[in-house]
C-alpha cells in the first residue's frame, strides 16, 4: 500500500510532512512522487519517481493498472488542475482499494470556479465577497481581476481603478472581477472526515505572500472565523484537506474569498498546530475510527517562515 503524491513539483515540506504522517500510522511502504516534469526538484525527495504524462493523455484505467503495479493504496493530489479528474473517479479507485483524499465532483466544481462559489454560497448568507463578470456590476472604489477557474493568484490584478481593471482582464482566459476589501489576510486549514465531519480547523494569518502563497504565516485563535469556515466546509460537502481565504476588515466583518480543496503550501504550519490531516486520512482509509484520535490543538501559536535551502548529495 504505498502512497502516491502528483504534481509534487518542489513540495518539500508537503513530501516531509505526508513521510512523518506514514511513519506515525505505521506505514513503511514507499513514498512516490509523480510530475509531468521529469526534472522537478521533488523527484529527489521521494523513494520512487514517477513521470507521470497529462491527465489528457491517461484514460482511469490504465491510471488504475500502474497504480496496481506500482502497490498504491493512497494518492493524495496536490494541484487544482487534476482534482476533477480524481473526484470524477474516487469511487472507481476506492473499488480498486485505492484511497484518494479528494472531495465530491459538486464540491469541486464550485471551487473551482469563484464565480459559482460567489453565487453559491451567498445565497446561503455566507459572506463570499461580491464577484462578477463586469465591473458594471460591482458597486465598489477599487477592484481585484483574477482567473475565474483554479488558482486564484495566476495573474492576479489587486487594488486596481475600473480602467485599470477593464484593462487587467484583457490579460486573461476568463477574467472575473471582485470588490477590493483592505484588511487582513487569513487562511483557516481544515480537515474534513469521509463522513462529512469537520475534525479540526487552525486559523492563521498571512503575513507574508509572495505570488499568493504564504512565506511567512501565523497561526491565530479565532473562534468565530473558524466556525464559519466550518459551516461553509460542511455545506459543500467537503472531504480531507481544505484552505480557506479570508479578508477581516477593519471593522472586523468576514469576507471569503475562496476555497481551496486541497492541501495549502503553508497548511504544513497548521499540522505543528495539530490538524494532523494526512495522518487522519491514512488512518481512516484504512477503517479506523478517528473519533479515537482527537484533534488536540497547540496551546502555543506558531509562526512558520518558508525559505529555500540547499541539498547536496554524492554523486
Amino acid at each position: 500500500m504505498n502512497v502516491l503524491v502528483t504534481s509534487i513539483s518542489k513540495k518539500i515540506p508537503l513530501l516531509g510532512a505526508i513521510r512523518r504522517a506514514m511513519r506515525k500510522a505505521g506505514m513503511m511502504e514507499a513514498l512516490i512522487g509523480a510530475d509531468c516534469n521529469g526534472n522537478c526538484i521533488g523527484s529527489y525527495f521521494v523513494d520512487e519517481f514517477w513521470e507521470m504524462p497529462s491527465f489528457d493523455d491517461l484514460a482511469v484505467e490504465e491510471f488504475i493498472s500502474i497504480c496496481r503495479e506500482k502497490r498504491i493504496g493512497f494518492i493524495i493530489p496536490t494541484r487544482d488542475g487534476e482534482l476533477p479528474f480524481f473526484s470524477s473517479y474516487r469511487q472507481v479507485f476506492e473499488e480498486n482499494r485505492i484511497f484518494v483524499m479528494v472531495s465530491g465532483p459538486n464540491a469541486i466544481e464550485i471551487c473551482l470556479d469563484k464565480l459559482r462559489f460567489y453565487e453559491v454560497l451567498s445565497a446561503q448568507g455566507f459572506p463570499a465577497i461580491p464577484t462578477a463578470l463586469s465591473v458594471e456590476n460591482l458597486n465598489c472604489s477599487y477592484y481585484v481581476v483574477k482567473e475565474r477557474y483554479g488558482a486564484g493568484a495566476k495573474e492576479i490584478g489587486l487594488r486596481l481603478t475600473k480602467e485599470e481593471a477593464n484593462l487587467h482582464a484583457e490579460k486573461l482566459e476568463a477574467p472575473i472581477f471582485q470588490s477590493f476589501i483592505h484588511g487582513m489576510e487569513m487562511s483557516v486549514d481544515l480537515y474534513i472526515t469521509r463522513t462529512g465531519e469537520v475534525k479540526g480547523a487552525v486559523a492563521r494569518k498571512r503575513d507574508y505572500v509572495v505570488n499568493g502563497e504564504s512565506q511567512i504565516t501565523t497561526t491565530i485563535r479565532n473562534e468565530k472565523l473558524e466556525g464559519m469556515c466550518i459551516a461553509v466546509a460542511s455545506y459543500l460537502g467537503l472531504y480531507g484537506h481544505a484552505v480557506m481565504q479570508v479578508i477581516i476588515d477593519r471593522e472586523g466583518q468576514f469576507h471569503l474569498i475562496e476555497c481551496n480543496p486541497r492541501f495549502g503550501g503553508a497548511s504544513t504550519l497548521s499540522i505543528e498546530a495539530g490538524l494532523d490531516s494526512f495522518y487522519w486520512f491514512f488512518l481512516e482509509s484504512q477503517g479506523m475510527n478517528l473519533n479515537d484520535y482527537p484533534f488536540i490543538r497547540s496551546m502555543n501559536e506558531k509562526k512558520q517562515i518558508r525559505y529555500p535551502v540547499d541539498f547536496v548529495i554524492d554523486l
